[in-house]
């Protein structure tokens, strides 16, 4: 469920956090756009509970980036992603936008809106949901290393959104950690105010979704397109729906790994730690750290999720694994859910279990073990069981970051020209699998 390019590959040292190009940035743009307030909500609404009405409503609008092709194709080959679908540079912007929190109150949440720099006036939209981070800092409005695969999109002729979710990037708050239902919303809303701020910026964004995401943003992306086919995005049609290794199944497949070898150490540490501080707000889960962590883990644990601290500094603070981390009694009771714990799981399990009206594929390598391919399997079946068209594309033997990498340039190819009407030997409503060859895992 994480991204951890940004620390464990070299081979970003070039490209970097270019602050210097925001501000030749603002000096292009016309005048005003640099922070851009709307007076009113992207889609008009109403809305029926507080702050519901102001969904959507753009802020600010603030530019970050600027980069041409050249530049997009050296940091995808360096990172051993395809760079055919390529077409132009791009100009990325924060967007600060209006939504809800966990308890429909209004808040603030921020995303990243990337546009192409050429091609039609008239833009579809790619949505892209990014994968699991504890550091409110590494959102992809706030950190560049954090933002190809946004460039990727936008750069073969679409705009691209990537909403950051509540707490993250310059969003209020503690991130609520694998909250379903607010990522939605705050997904949903980026994208009222994606299309506000590229009509402030001079360009039309179509009603044309086509939805991404990777790990914890790949069972976010399944929840977006639900919502958006259920007509929770008016003016957004859903085109296409590509996740890529996403937690779909966590009662039967993601909590399981964490205890069976399936998920590695560092990684189910880190997981559980946070999914536990997180949801505690949300769901009773305890009311004393110690009654779940170990310690000294139980003084430490939700200092250390306060969205300040590194994915490493989390890391090196707790248990070498799952065992050592929780209590004899949680231990046992991960096994077996029960209480805050068992309804924390529910409310945030069964992301598969709809029938889309578009062609799905989803991405999926057999050595990740941060997302065991088991998640990929059986959302694939759930989906194919209610007559989805679905297709499972097995990365082969690439771990986590490594099945992202495999998946991003067909994903592109798929969205900017591949048949959208269908999805191979596995249109309709049968489940069609591909193996790709073993690739590197290596960034």
């Amino acid at each position: 469920m994480t991204q951890h390019t940004r620390k464990s590959s070299g081979s970003h040292t070039s490209w970097g956090r270019r602050k210097a190009a925001a501000v030749a940035l603002a000096a292009l743009l016309p005048a005003g756009a640099a922070a851009t307030p709307v007076a009113h909500a992207a889609d008009g609404s109403p809305g029926g509970r507080q702050g519901e009405g102001r969904r959507g409503e753009v802020v600010s609008v603030v530019p970050v980036a600027r980069h041409s092709r050249a530049e997009i194709a050296g940091e995808l080959e360096a990172q051993h992603v395809g760079t055919g679908s390529l077409r132009y540079g791009v100009r990325a912007y924060r967007v600060t936008y209006r939504t809800v929190d966990p308890y429909g109150r209004p808040t603030t949440a921020t995303g990243l809106l990337t546009l192409p720099e050429g091609g039609g006036h008239r833009l579809g939209l790619v949505s892209d949901t990014h994968g699991t981070m504890a550091d409110r800092g590494y959102a992809p409005s706030v950190a560049e290393d954090a933002r190809v695969q946004s460039y990727l999109f936008a750069s073969t002729g679409r705009a691209a959104a990537a909403p950051e979710y509540l707490g993250l990037g310059e969003g209020p708050g503690p991130h609520p950690y694998m909250d379903t239902r607010s990522s939605v919303t705050a997904s949903v809303d980026m994208l009222r105010a994606a299309r506000t701020a590229a009509r402030g910026l001079g360009r039309t964004v179509t009603g044309d979704l086509y939805v991404t995401g990777f790990s914890q943003g790949g069972q976010v992306a399944m929840a977006l397109a639900r919502a958006v086919q259920d007509g929770h995005a008016p003016g957004f049609r859903l085109r296409a729906l590509a996740p890529v290794a996403g937690p779909y199944d966590l009662t039967g497949t993601e909590v399981p790994a964490l205890t069976d070898g399936r998920v590695n150490d560092v990684s189910g540490v880190f997981y559980i730690s946070y999914f536990l501080v997180a949801q505690n707000r949300l769901h009773p889960v305890y009311k004393d750290p110690a009654e779940v962590f170990r310690q000294p883990y139980a003084a430490r644990a939700e200092q250390l999720f306060d969205g300040r601290h590194e994915d490493e500094d989390i890391v090196r603070q707790l248990a070498p694994n799952v065992r050592t981390l929780l209590t004899d009694d949680f231990y046992r009771r991960l096994r077996h859910p029960t209480g805050g714990l068992g309804e924390a799981l529910r409310a945030n399990d069964g992301t598969c279990s709809w029938k889309p009206d578009v062609p799905v594929r989803l991405y999926a390598g057999d050595k990740d073990t941060d997302v065991p391919i088991g998640n990929a399997r059986t959302c694939a079946r759930t989906l194919a069981q209610r007559g989805a068209r679905v297709r499972l594309l097995d990365m082969g033997a690439v771990d986590h970051n490594g099945s992202y990498r495999a998946a991003l340039s067909r994903i592109a190819r798929w969205f900017s020209g591949g048949s959208l009407e269908s999805v191979g030997p596995g249109a309709g409503s049968r489940l069609s699998t591909s193996r790709s060859p073993a690739r590197s895992s290596r960034p």
